[in-house]
């Protein structure tokens, strides 16, 4: 087991990538403080791992990742329950698409306050705890519009590029007194999520037709980089940008 008793924290665990993450760590002997914004999404997710009989390692909590005081509080009652934070996967993300002309700035503040500044008082809060430990594993969603933009996410594609910018940021400040705490951000391409469901399905077409693997990514393909990024498999690899898109932008 590759996470073995490793406690991790998973944000927008409640569905997609998130729910597939979760599952693929708890099989993987972790510990899952499992976050997200929807009770109900948790429920799910829950009765789910039971099923499977992994309920035994996952401990969840509602959290809405913009509020300063919630996400402080959410982390300093896990690591008071489980003792340690090993991992921390900021996965939780949405969408608000629009041409730059029609944008309104009530989305752009949305998807900027959730993709963004969650990811900052997430790592803000768990970080204390890991440089107090000398060692973790800060895993960042970014994407690929965040490397190379993308029509109608003028929003969405700056909270991706910032987050590459505070990866390699962390990656180097986190270490500065010698603590092992390794942070790097994944850049997903097309992956069947809620999401992606809702492009029109000539797009989808398209981008397969385009993609040399001929297929869009499942979020168990995104998990697997995450438990590869969590685990110590990849202990000498930091402030990186890893791509899983099959091969889209090739």
């Amino acid at each position: 087991m590759r996470l073995k008793d490793k406690v991790c924290i998973v944000t927008g665990a409640g569905g997609g990538i998130g729910k597939a993450t979760t599952l693929l760590f708890l099989e993987e002997g972790a510990k899952v403080a499992a976050c997200d914004i929807s009770k109900e999404a948790l429920e799910s997710l829950e009765k789910e791992a039971t099923e499977k009989g992994l309920a035994e390692g996952l401990k969840t909590f509602i959290l809405d990742v913009t509020n300063r005081e919630e996400v402080k509080k959410v982390v300093d009652e896990i690591y008071k329950t489980f003792g340690s934070i090993d991992v921390l996967i900021n996965n939780a993300g949405v969408t608000k698409d629009q041409l730059l002309l029609r944008m309104r700035e009530e989305d752009w503040d949305f998807v900027i306050n959730v993709n963004l500044k969650g990811v900052f008082n997430m790592t803000q809060a768990v970080a204390k705890y890991m440089l107090k430990q000398g060692k973790g594993s800060i895993v960042n969603a970014s994407s690929l519009v965040g490397v190379y933009g993308n029509i109608g996410q003028t929003n969405y594609s700056a909270t991706k590029a910032g987050v590459i910018g505070m990866t390699k940021t962390w990656a180097k400040e986190l270490t500065l007194r010698g603590a092992q705490i390794r942070v790097n951000a994944i850049a997903p391409g097309f992956i069947r999520t809620p999401m992606t469901e809702k492009l029109p399905q000539k797009i989808m077409e398209q981008v397969i037709e385009r993609t040399p693997l001929k297929r869009i990514g499942e979020p168990e393909d995104v998990a697997r980089l995450y438990l590869f990024l969590a685990s110590d498999e990849s202990s000498f690899i930091t402030g990186q940008v890893i791509g899983i898109d099959g091969g889209l932008v090739i």
